[in-house]
């Protein structure tokens, strides 16, 4: 079968330049995954790792049951020279859902390009995870994929990402798709898991994260602020919602759709003195992350607020810093975009991504507008994910992979240079 919608898939491609179209199969199931023993209320579960400046890692959790947050560390399997305590705090959502107990715990100093092997809860804890430290040279390796939900074809993209030997993901909004059904998350977060406990996933969140029911519960982001700890003190910010961080060579700015962005902001007063503090010689590579795209030539989510209003808000700020690439979720389809600055070709502005195809239950956003700008250079309705490799302070490729009928299949690429390295590009 898989072979007979492989030739499909083939016949089904339509060329028009470097935009291409593709038909392929419908939405499929949402994954149910419980507990591994629901009479263990001290085992731990929906682990994830985050990074925590450049020689920390968060590694967080849950349990049933309150225990001490504690992780135990080390190089060698079955061997912990370290360990760190934390914290752990859990939430009420409409009074009829009560999360477990939610465990953070930073841990370091930690070497780069090392492997770790780690225990949530102490050594008698019954089982080890292992993670990679991100290196302290180039190349770099980011997997980048928005949208994720839980569905069987976020489950194949998961599957995808696990096999390439990244050092960092990243996530630009719209995580599990609970819509306020807290128990999705619990399930998000198992089946991420075995991915997020091996390498830091930083994340940014989408309009699905909001979950704000009028006079019910007047909280927004509240599951999204005590599951997913983003390292946002350490950059200044004041807000889960917006902080940067680097990766050796990279700074990334993490920005907020669905906060205020307009200028005298507290995210707009945030990230001018964040850009104004970045070293580019140590980081020659600048990147932003949102969630709604600030350029999109699909029909879906077309004159949203948190599109053009923080365009028209932030967009001067990115081109003048100058930032290299802007990936955004929202859209559930791929685009790349040439370098573009209000509307416009611009040798000296970001490259535009938009990468809301993970897999989630909503379906494809297949129609795009007709004829295609010329600053959209491909644009594909499938799901898939990125993979950027930072091959040193100049040069940088970008590859984009359909989830192909559960396989991962090069679709689009591209070389790209640091704006760094265009001299009438100033810094």
């Amino acid at each position: 079968m898989l072979k007979v919608w492989g030739l499909m898939a083939i016949v089904l491609i339509v060329l028009a330049g470097k935009v291409s179209s593709y038909d392929r199969p419908g939405t499929r199931k949402n994954v149910v995954m419980h507990p591994s023993n629901d009479d263990d209320h001290m085992t731990p579960e929906q682990v994830h790792i985050s990074l925590v400046g450049s020689d920390k890692m968060r590694i967080s959790w849950i349990t049933k049951d309150s225990i001490i947050p504690s992780v135990v560390y080390g190089t060698v399997s079955g061997k912990y020279e370290s360990s760190a305590d934390g914290t752990s705090s859990s939430y009420h959502y409409l009074l009829i859902y009560q999360s477990g107990q939610i465990h953070d715990v930073v841990i370091g100093p930690l070497k780069p390009n090392t492997v770790y092997y780690y225990k949530c809860g102490g050594p008698d804890s019954p089982q080890e995870f292992n993670f990679k430290t991100p290196p302290s040279q180039f190349p770099i390796k980011f997997a980048v994929s928005g949208d994720l939900g839980t569905t069987e074809w976020t489950k194949s993209t998961l599957e995808h990402l696990s096999k390439w030997e990244h050092d960092v993901f990243v996530l630009p909004g719209d995580l599990s798709y609970a819509n306020t059904f807290q128990p999705v998350w619990d399930v998000f977060g198992r089946l991420v898991q075995p991915l997020a406990s091996q390498r830091p996933w930083m994340v940014t969140q989408g309009n699905h994260e909001i979950e704000h029911i009028p006079l019910l519960h007047d909280q927004k982001f509240t599951a999204y602020n005590n599951r997913w700890h983003m390292p946002f003190e350490e950059s200044g910010s004041t807000s889960n919602l917006y902080y940067s961080f680097n990766v050796f060579g990279v700074h990334i700015l993490m920005l907020g759709s669905y906060t205020n962005f307009e200028p005298g902001s507290d995210q707009y007063q945030w990230l001018e003195n964040d850009l104004k503090n970045i070293n580019r010689k140590n980081t020659p590579w600048l990147m932003a992350v949102i969630h709604a795209p600030w350029y999109n030539t699909n029909e879906a989510h077309q004159g949203e607020k948190e599109s053009v209003e923080m365009k028209e808000s932030m967009e001067t700020l990115l081109y003048k810093a100058p930032v290299d690439l802007v990936f955004a979720g929202h859209v559930h389809a791929y685009e790349r975009f040439n370098r573009v600055y209000q509307d416009k070709f611009d040798k000296c502005g970001p490259v535009y991504i938009n990468i809301g195809d993970g897999g989630n239950q909503e379906g494809l956003a297949t129609k795009y507008q007709d004829p295609n700008p010329e600053i959209s250079l491909f644009r594909e309705a499938s799901f898939g994910h990125g993979q950027l490799e930072v091959v040193n302070a100049t040069h940088a490729h970008w590859e984009w992979q359909r989830n192909d009928d559960d396989v991962s299949v090069q679709k689009d690429s591209v070389w790209l240079t640091s704006l760094l390295a265009d001299s009438s590009c100033k810094i």
